[in-house]
């Protein structure tokens, strides 16, 4: 699950962005940011139920959606939730700086280990600002924000926590698997009406031998969203790797059920 072969960091790459866009600029990037939904692969699991609840899931370095497809399957979690639909993307192809250059999916550059490699800000924004296309695009079809999860593993839960905390809305939750809190010098600045979104679910799962992601950036990660004041928010611990377990898995499927209960 994850591919957790791979070497990516809890600190990345590169770039600054200029605060200030012509009209022109910004009618580009949008144009560019629809496109590149368009062309983004995704592998889905239809509700086999009515359709009431939304999950989109984005994968680690180097990996597929459909690797984690199946392992939701294997798990039977759809099964338990007929009325949820699951999506999970493939991030683009990319040159990973860490790697040297070598090109992989990838939801953003990664250039370090340490907690001082600078952080590639405008690509977490950029894939962010995706996976909030994509919780729009099933707002439109009519599930309400309440009832959609946004997770991910290693750098997809580092994008789904920064797209949960920074939604425009008060998203139905958040599976944050062997990650951490990216550009976490911009929060709770950036948070958006905390006083709303501290009720927002969220859970957090860690491996304590986790050699790529450590577990003292995880506890960190817990310290400072407990600081922000999310009343429902829970932190895992496991013997395990940069990887996931048997029980992990079983507490995120409760999650799961918990937070998008089947109202039919």
């Amino acid at each position: 699950m994850g591919n957790c072969s791979n070497t990516w960091p809890l600190s990345t790459c590169v770039s600054s962005r200029t605060s200030q866009q012509t009209n022109s600029d910004t009618e580009t990037n949008k144009d560019k940011q629809q496109k590149i939904l368009k062309a983004m692969s995704r592998d889905i699991i239809p509700a086999s139920g009515k359709h009431t609840a939304s999950l989109i899931f984005l994968h680690g370095l180097g990996d597929v959606g459909t690797s984690w497809l199946q392992s939701f399957k294997m798990y039977r979690i759809p099964e338990k939730t007929q009325h949820i639909k699951y999506i999970f993307p493939t991030a683009a192809v990319r040159k990973v700086t860490l790697n040297f250059g070598m090109e992989m999916t990838s939801w953003f550059d990664v250039r370090g280990l340490n907690k001082d490699a600078v952080e590639d800000t405008e690509g977490i924004e950029a894939s962010t600002k995706l996976l909030l296309e994509l919780v729009n695009k099933e707002i439109e079809s009519g599930i309400p924000p309440e009832r959609i999860i946004v997770g991910g593993f290693s750098m997809g839960g580092a994008v789904a926590l920064h797209a949960a905390l920074t939604a425009p809305w008060t998203l139905g939750g958040c599976i944050a698997l062997s990650t951490w809190l990216p550009l976490s010098k911009t929060f709770p600045d950036a948070l958006k009406a905390i006083d709303q979104k501290g009720n927002l679910p969220i859970i957090q799962c860690h491996g304590r031998q986790d050699s790529l992601v450590q577990i003292a950036w995880a506890r960190l990660t817990s310290q400072a969203l407990e600081s922000f004041g999310f009343k429902n928010y829970q932190f895992h611990e496991y013997n395990m790797e940069h990887s996931s377990c048997d029980k992990e898995i079983s507490d995120v499927s409760e999650f799961i059920q918990r937070v998008l209960p089947n109202n039919k």
